[in-house]
């Protein structure tokens, strides 16, 4: 279960386990010590963790409380090898953290990608957004496909939970990460601003920006990810490092 912190303190854990550490039913999920509970109303994760690359621990609870759920999922490949479906975009999330000691409450987001193969043997990249605003989302998604085409999703998400297609907007150009990863982004005015940087590894980015999507500027979240890159063998050596592995 991946945990990640941004501020201050700024925290990471995503530890690799073994099959026998899973554990999941039809409104539950446990990895390791950490678990996710749906009681019909809200989703309840249970965090116990350890951080890296420096040890330390990461325990809490955050519910989600959706807004609406979607039961509308997307393909992503022509084989049907995987599927992404935005089930809450709009939620509100309730985090109460024991270590670090840390509490908010706001506007959440919660989606789910499953797949059949690797990512890697059927992309090249892709690049998510999503931004959220009082009355309604805006979620883009882009993926380039091994095969040489390509997939452009542009959805606006309203009040009531209703997924509905817009037109992609034009593409707008955002500087590269420090690892030279690319950072494409879209806005409705063909501009967009990079406001902070989240993640920045050789291989994948997330950031927070500032564009024009259904009619407003919007702050949004951003994420690209270069699967080249991440399937490299320098990269792939590097990984336990920020991602270790348990045995249970």
């Amino acid at each position: 279960m991946n945990v990640a912190l941004y501020g201050a303190p700024r925290r990471w854990a995503m530890t690799d386990r073994p099959r026998t550490a899973l554990r999941r039913g039809q409104d539950f999920l446990q990895i390791g010590p950490s678990a996710m509970e749906w009681d019909g109303n809200a989703l309840t994760i249970r965090i116990e963790e350890v951080t890296a690359p420096v040890p330390t621990r990461l325990r809490g609870t955050v519910r989600v409380i959706p807004q609406a759920v979607s039961t509308r999922s997307f393909l992503l490949d022509a084989s049907g090898r995987h599927r992404w479906q935005p089930i809450a975009a709009r939620s509100r999330v309730e985090v109460a953290l024991e270590s670090p000691s840390l509490r908010w409450s706001g506007p959440a987001y919660f989606d789910t990608n499953a797949g059949s193969a690797p990512l890697e043997q059927d992309f090249v990249d892709w690049d998510w957004c999503r931004a959220p605003m009082p009355d309604q989302t805006a979620v883009l998604y882009n993926a380039l496909r091994r095969d040489g085409t390509a997939q452009s999703l542009a959805l606006r998400v309203a009040a009531d939970g209703r997924v509905e297609d817009i037109e992609p907007p034009p593409a707008a150009a955002l500087p590269r990460g420090f690892w030279g990863v690319k950072r494409p982004a879209r806005s409705e005015d063909g501009t967009a601003r990079l406001v902070r940087p989240l993640e920045d590894t050789p291989f994948y980015t997330r950031s927070e920006i500032r564009t024009r999507l259904l009619g407003r500027e919007a702050t949004a979240v951003h994420e690209s990810l270069a699967l080249d890159r991440f399937a490299a063998l320098p990269v792939q050596v590097m990984l336990p490092v920020k991602v270790p592995r348990a045995r249970r």
